[in-house]
């Protein structure tokens, strides 16, 4: 038996018989988590695992989850992963034809953390078959460390955008809870596999919501909120500099709610731009897509002094909207990140442990919106939530 050292996720091999990957399956060994108001916590080593040369090796990775919240009665549990990640049947259906996809690791919604490293394990070999990048929305959850482990663990070729979700009323709480996550990550992984940091996910748009404010994202309410918004995107700079370390620091909003100010702060901007809420006819929405994103973001962009890099952070469609957006926009170099990877139902569902006022605003937020579209929220996935593909050909192009 082999054991690395020293890190954020221990890593034991053993030999056995290699097994092939099953998007289906769960793999033998694998011990439930007990759910609840838990986060993993950074402990055990990384060294670097020589190459295993001889037929059989497999690695099982131990993940031990503590407790963070001290207000929290301590749980743990330990995972085991069998076989070799790095060794994988590929999917001939499957095809790196994506600029990029957004990517959330299942059960990573705070407080309620139960993140399986063997389920990013196998994202990380799926979505290694249709693209080079990801984008992640927030680092609750240790979801920062269980991704960039991930890709250690398979070898895949995926750059992650990674990403801190501050709430707008907590003092900066949510906030200082994942920039912590991010700090202790790029201390333990470094930056070889990242992209860039993103701060804020519609934190504008939510705003504005939150506070009638109306539909204006550079009116007094707007910029009340970017004056939120920019002291984190500030000290984001600050701690990457502590680190000595060089990324680029983003913003991503709907895209029709880019405040100038926050905007003019950051390295790239990141726009969901959906034709489905915009109404626009199937027919119609690859060329919409493109259309609005330049006409309306590329070109706030260019009128700020620091002109900052735009992309697509979200976009999608059921299938035709795949079969003509994603050629459409890898012809004119569109840079994009489909929305999404798989079905997320748990996205509109309210766990017990979070129903009061913080996490029942943004809940009852996504129920609205989900309502108001016809109930599609959770439905966007390429994938089904059980990781099966759906009836869809992935394009060639």
């Amino acid at each position: 038996m082999l054991q690395s050292g020293q890190g954020l996720i221990s890593v034991i091999v053993e030999e056995s018989s290699p097994i092939p990957h099953s998007a289906k399956k769960r793999l033998p060994g694998v011990a439930e988590g007990n759910g609840g108001q838990t986060l993993l916590k950074i402990i055990g080593g990384i060294a670097l695992i020589g190459l295993l040369a001889v037929t059989g090796i497999v690695v099982g990775v131990v993940i031990t989850r503590l407790q963070k919240d001290k207000s929290a009665d301590s749980n743990s549990a330990t995972e085991v992963i069998s076989g070799d990640p790095s060794r994988f049947q590929t999917d001939s259906r499957l095809k790196q034809a994506f600029y990029g996809i957004a990517y959330t690791p299942q059960d990573s919604v705070f407080p309620d953390c139960n993140v399986q490293l063997a389920d990013v394990v196998t994202d990380m070999q799926l979505l290694s078959q249709l693209t080079t990048r990801i984008r992640l929305y927030g680092s609750d959850c240790n979801a920062t460390a269980m991704v960039l482990e991930a890709i250690r663990l398979t070898q895949v070729n995926i750059t992650v955008f990674i990403a801190n979700y501050p709430e707008a009323a907590d003092n900066g709480v949510a906030y200082n809870r994942q920039k912590s996550a991010l700090e202790d990550a790029i201390k333990t992984y470094g930056t070889d596999h990242i992209g860039g940091l993103t701060v804020g996910n519609e934190f504008i748009l939510n705003f504005l919501d939150a506070n009638n404010g109306g539909d204006d994202p550079n009116g007094a309410v707007g910029n009340q909120g970017a004056s939120v918004l920019v002291p984190f995107i500030e000290d984001t700079k600050s701690m990457l500099q502590s680190l000595g370390v060089s990324l680029k620091v983003g913003n991503a909003d709907a895209g029709s709610f880019f405040n100038k100010e926050v905007l003019g702060q950051v390295d790239y901007g990141m726009a969901n731009v959906h034709p489905w809420f915009a109404n626009a006819s199937i027919d119609d929405a690859a060329a919409w897509t493109w259309s609005f994103f330049e006409t309306t973001d590329v070109a706030l962009a260019n009128e700020l002094s620091n002109k900052p890099e735009m992309s697509i952070a979200e976009t999608g469609w059921p299938t035709k909207f795949l079969d003509t957006f994603v050629c459409q926009a890898n012809a004119n170099g569109t840079a994009y990140f489909f929305f999404e990877y798989f079905d997320e139902p748990w996205c509109l569902y309210f766990p017990p442990s979070i129903l009061h006022p913080q996490w029942a605003d943004r809940f009852q937020l996504t129920h609205r919106k989900d309502k108001e579209f016809g109930g599609v929220e959770g439905w966007w996935g390429l994938f089904n939530s059980n990781r099966t593909l759906k009836n869809i050909n992935i394009p060639d192009c």
